[in-house]
């Protein structure tokens, strides 16, 4: 039996309501079959009010064991440091995140907001939010550089705007049932298993970007949405062409271009006006290129592949 306690602190809840929808394995599977007791999560605990302010007591003192803390949103510092801006249960939250990333097991940040601060940290970041264990790419945040929990690991991202409901359920029943050492980190501490690959990875607009046949509007069921309509997919690591949503779907499957939401400069450009949903040219060349790829190689393989490309790339395929 794994003991998990769910806090929340700047958020929006999508990732609670991601992780609802959790098919492979659920989320009923995570306690009955994996063995997950939920101590207390925002939407799913029973206990209010000095019922849970007892049950967090008693996981900092040790008397109720935490193996997994699970931590949504961000953390918010203000005003100047105090965190007074965000509290829940008698003290401001970054409080409750300190005291339980010390004793629990295992810490896990679910979503953009807990992983690198996500919107609410964009400039001029107003609430003084960050990430558990990142501000955006540097690293740090709310616990430290060198912050590990009791079992050595330091804070599992599992970013996302939201995050993937099977990606945090895989993650939370490889800790439950033993197998947290299989879990492998990147340079972001994101699990491999699902930050390895890109967003096109599988994306059914692959060949338009191999002939450069570009979409000019939402919903095209042609053409790759990289060269006009601002999508990330070449640079952003994500499985979401390969682990779809509800089991059917994922945005550039639909028209709608990858935000780069699971990497930590999201949302790009501080969301200037003009770079969403508009990719960003200088000279008519991008600013941004797809990952392992540099100026001179994306020139020579425009020109190639405009001239090779064939007359059914400018198809629809989709005929229902």
């Amino acid at each position: 039996m794994a003991n998990l306690l769910w806090l929340q602190g700047g958020a929006c809840s999508g990732n609670t309501m991601s992780f609802l929808n959790a098919e492979e394995p659920s989320v009923c599977d995570l306690v009955t079959d994996f063995g997950i007791n939920i101590l207390w999560h925002p939407s799913l605990g029973e206990e209010l009010g000095e019922a849970v302010v007892n049950k967090l007591h008693a996981c900092i003192s040790g008397e109720l064991p935490l193996d997994i803390f699970v931590f949504e949103g961000t953390v918010i510092n203000g005003p100047d440091g105090s965190g007074s801006w965000n509290r829940f249960a008698g003290r401001p939250v970054k409080d409750w995140v300190n005291d339980l990333a010390d004793i629990a097991d295992y810490v896990v940040a679910v979503g953009d907001c807990a992983s690198w601060g996500g919107i609410p940290a964009t400039a001029p970041n107003p609430t003084d939010s960050e990430g558990l264990q990142f501000l955006k790419k540097a690293h740090g945040g709310a616990l430290g550089t060198d912050f590990k929990s009791k079992a050595g690991l330091p804070v599992i991202n599992i970013p996302g705007c939201p995050a993937h409901p099977d990606w945090i359920s895989q993650i939370l029943v490889a800790i439950a049932t033993g197998r947290a050492s299989e879990i492998a980190l990147d340079d972001l501490q994101r699990p491999k298993t699902f930050f390895t690959s890109f967003t096109q990875t599988g994306c059914t607009r692959n060949m338009h970007f191999s002939y450069k046949v570009a979409a000019t509007e939402f919903g095209q069921r042609k053409g790759c949405l990289f060269y006009d309509l601002g999508c990330r997919g070449p640079m952003t690591h994500s499985p979401c062409n390969r682990i779809l949503w509800n089991r059917q779907a994922s945005k550039t499957r639909v028209g709608m271009p990858c935000l780069g939401c699971t990497e930590p400069e999201f949302p790009f450009f501080d969301l200037a006006p003009g770079t969403v949903f508009k990719s960003q040219t200088v000279m008519g060349f991008p600013k941004d290129l797809p990952a392992g790829i540099d100026k001179i190689g994306y020139m020579k393989l425009t020109a190639a592949a405009k001239q090779a490309a064939p007359q059914w790339a400018e198809d629809d395929i989709f005929l229902i």
